[in-house]
């Protein structure tokens, strides 16, 4: 069984910053930790609060290019409309330098039927989540102001080709809830 745990996506992240002690490398991991996070939560303010305005994202295997923090903020958006957020980079590798980071592992996502079913997939049932799985490396480049000005990734395979593409069961998806602050109401 497969299973998408958006936690998976920093743990190794986590794991780096308790035992980073270059101060630099610390604030670079702190970036990333609190971008993954906003990202899995869809938390735009805190997300859009680690880009910089100058940001170009570049995804290699569609050849697609994002220009300019509004494009990046539209791009999070659109992702959060499309029900595609729910996903899981479980790292094999990360480097981090004063002026980058490189994640490397497998991504699974589940999109929704309706989505795919947009995207001109065909699909048998619209309110199923169906499994998109690739090997991705994704190259961090962070500017003199700490904040990241590209998100660049790199996939393998066609994500929804071989055992990907299949239906999720609820039990796959295991979905992000963040602890809630002292004080704080539900």
């Amino acid at each position: 069984m497969v299973q998408i745990d958006q936690q998976r996506t920093w743990a190794k992240v986590e794991q780096r910053l308790a035992t980073e002690t270059d101060p630099v490398l610390r604030r670079n991991l702190e970036l990333l930790l609190q971008h993954m996070k906003a990202e899995a939560t869809l938390d735009m303010d805190p997300l859009m609060a680690t880009v910089s305005e100058q940001a170009r994202y570049t995804q290699f295997g569609r050849g697609h290019v994002i220009e300019g923090k509004a494009a990046v903020r539209q791009f999070y958006e659109d992702f959060a409309a499309s029900g595609a957020h729910k996903l899981s980079l479980d790292i094999d590798r990360l480097v981090v330098d004063r002026d980058c980071i490189l994640t490397e592992g497998l991504m699974r996502m589940a999109y929704p039927g309706a989505t795919l079913r947009a995207m001109g997939i065909d699909v048998d049932e619209p309110d199923a989540y169906y499994l998109y799985e690739t090997h991705m490396a994704i190259v961090w480049p962070i500017d003199e102001d700490g904040l990241f000005i590209g998100e660049d990734s790199y996939t393998g395979v066609d994500g929804f080709a071989g055992i990907a593409g299949r239906k999720l069961d609820g039990s796959e998806i295991v979905t992000y809830e963040p602890p809630q602050l002292a004080g704080q109401t539900s």
